[in-house]
C-alpha cells in the first residue's frame, strides 16, 4: 500500500480535498433537495494509485451520481486516520484492511463512533515477506534470528502470528515506505505488497529468480485487506446511501477491471493531480494484481464485496491472542453488508 513519500503538493490537494468535502456536507449524512444527489466523502487509506482505481473510475463514469450521491474522495497518507474522519464527520465512508476495521469496532462499539463493515474488496491477502534467493533463508523458521524489516500497524499482525506460531525470534527493524534497506542489504527479509514493493523490487533490476517470496495467504494467515466501513449511525440513519456508495463502488472496480488502459487514464490524472509520481508500467502491474487478490477465481471463491465469516474469524482470533484486542465483536454486529443486500439495516 505505502508508495514513495508525501510531497508538499499532495498535502496541499488533501487539504483543499478535506475543505471541499466539508463545504459539501452538513452533519453526519448530508440531506439533499427533492431529485439532488446525497452528498458524501469517502476517505482512502493512501495517496491516488492503482490500488484504488475502482473508487476513481466510478467518480470518473459518474456511477456515483448515477446512484443519487454526489461523492467527494478524499486521498489518504500518513497524516490521515480514516477513522478519525468518520468520527468527526469529514467522511461518511472508508478504506480499511479488516484487521483495522475489527480494531476499530472494538474501540468504538457502543458510542456514537462505532464502525460498521458494508463490504470486503480484497480477498486474499497481498502481503508478503521477501529475501533474496541466496540469502540461504528458504523457509519461514530461518528468518529466527535474522534482521526482518516491518512496517508498523495493521502491517505487524501477520508477521507477528507467523513468529509467534514458529516460535522464531527475528531481529524486527522499522521499515519505512521504501525498500531501499532490503536493496543495500541492510535486512535479510523485508515486508512487501505484491502489486506494489514486490514490483518496485523487479524495477530495480532484480528478477524473479532473484528473489524468494513468502505470502502470509500461503501460510494460513490469510488476511482480508481493503474493504468499504461506515459509521453505525449512518448506516441506520440512511441504509439507502450506504448501499448506493457500495453498489456503486463495486460497478467502478468491475468496469475498471474490464477496462484496464481507461481505468489506467483516470488514476494517472489523479496521481498527476496529487503531484505523486506517476509510472504507467507499475500502476498496470498494480491494478493487475489487485484484480487477482479482489475477484474470485473460481466459482466457489468468495465474491466481490462479500466477507467470509470464517475469513473474519481467522482475523479476529489472531487479534485477540496477540493482544490487539481484548473481546472479539460479533460477525453479525461488525459485517453488515449481507443485511443491505437483502434490504436490512440491522
Amino acid at each position: 500500500m505505502k508508495n514513495g513519500l508525501k510531497s508538499p503538493g499532495a498535502a496541499c490537494l488533501l487539504t483543499l480535498t478535506l475543505a471541499l468535502a466539508m463545504a459539501l456536507l452538513c452533519g453526519p449524512v448530508a440531506e439533499a433537495r427533492a431529485g439532488e444527489p446525497k452528498r458524501a466523502a469517502l476517505v482512502l487509506q493512501w495517496q491516488p494509485q492503482a490500488q484504488f482505481a475502482g473508487y476513481y473510475v466510478a467518480h470518473a463514469k459518474g456511477f456515483y451520481r448515477e446512484a443519487g450521491v454526489e461523492l467527494a474522495i478524499i486521498p489518504g497518507g500518513q497524516d490521515v486516520v480514516a477513522s478519525r474522519l468518520l468520527a468527526q464527520g469529514r467522511a461518511q465512508f472508508a478504506t480499511m484492511f479488516l484487521s483495522t476495521g475489527i480494531e476499530r469496532r472494538v474501540e468504538t462499539q457502543n458510542t456514537p463512533q462505532a464502525i460498521v463493515h458494508l463490504a470486503q474488496l480484497v480477498q486474499r491477502s497481498a502481503l508478503m515477506l521477501v529475501t533474496r534467493a541466496d540469502s540461504g533463508i528458504k523457509e519461514p523458521k530461518d528468518l529466527d534470528g535474522k534482521r526482518v524489516s516491518l512496517w508498523d500497524n495493521e502491517f505487524q499482525l501477520q508477521p507477528r502470528a507467523l513468529f509467534q506460531r514458529l516460535g522464531i525470534k527475528p531481529t524486527i527493524i522499522p521499515q519505512s515506505s521504501s525498500v531501499n534497506l532490503f536493496l543495500r542489504g541492510g535486512v535479510d527479509a523485508a515486508s512487501a505488497m505484491w502489486y506494489n514493493e514486490f514490483h518496485t523490487l523487479l524495477a530495480s533490476g532484480l528478477d524473479p529468480e532473484d528473489l524468494r517470496v513468502f505470502f502470509y495467504r500461503d501460510l494460513d494467515l490469510n488476511f482480508p485487506e481493503d474493504g468499504i466501513y461506515t459509521l453505525e449511525k449512518t448506516l441506520n440513519a440512511d441504509p439507502e446511501l450506504c448501499q448506493a456508495v457500495v453498489s456503486a463502488s463495486l460497478r467502478g472496480w468491475e468496469y475498471a477491471f474490464a477496462h484496464p488502459e481507461e481505468a489506467l487514464d483516470i488514476v494517472l490524472t489523479r496521481m498527476s493531480e496529487a503531484h505523486v509520481p506517476v509510472s504507467r508500467v507499475h500502476q498496470r502491474f498494480m491494478l493487475a494484481r489487485m484484480r487477482d487478490v479482489m475477484l474470485p477465481a473460481t466459482k466457489t471463491d468468495t465474491p466481490l464485496g462479500e466477507l467470509k465469516e470464517a475469513d473474519y474469524q481467522g482475523v479476529a482470533t489472531a487479534l485477540t491472542s496477540l493482544a490487539f484486542i481484548k473481546k472479539t465483536p460479533s460477525f453479525k454486529d461488525f459485517s453488515r453488508g449481507q443485511a443491505l443486500r437483502t434490504g436490512r439495516s440491522q
